[in-house]
């Protein structure tokens, strides 16, 4: 999926055979079991959960104080980014999800707002 065992393995692509998308389905019988459902509710929920978080990537960085309100009018977040104080009273953490496409293009904008120890990571699960 990111394209690093090919890259370790040297390989390319070089067609797309299919893409696909997985699909849940239960019988009603099943779902009628207390047991069963509860079940299928937690598969659902992961399943969702890996879905959401397809195009996604977390963001961490520590900016000066003085910058986090002109940092927080340009970063989009999913809700409200996370912001932490620093053993440093003058500096704070910000971590937040974000679109992977507006990633490139918006980690530059953070760093001409001071920020430092920008970190960008993948994710495997958003649960809502």
């Amino acid at each position: 999926e990111t394209g690093s065992s090919l890259r370790a393995n040297k390989l390319r692509v070089v067609d797309e055979l299919l893409s696909s998308f997985p699909h849940f389905y239960a019988s009603k019988d099943a779902f009628a079991d207390d047991w069963k459902k509860d079940k299928m509710e937690r598969m659902v929920m992961m399943i969702k959960g890996a879905l959401e978080a397809r195009d996604k990537v977390g963001l961490k960085l520590n900016l000066p104080a003085a910058a986090l309100d002109s940092v927080l009018e340009k970063l989009p977040s999913l809700c409200h980014p996370t912001v932490s104080r620093l053993a440093n009273d003058k500096w704070v953490a910000v971590e937040t999800i974000i679109c992977e496409s507006v990633a490139r293009s918006l980690i530059p904008d953070l760093k001409d707002l001071g920020a430092e120890g920008i970190i960008e990571y993948p994710l495997n699960k958003i649960v809502l």
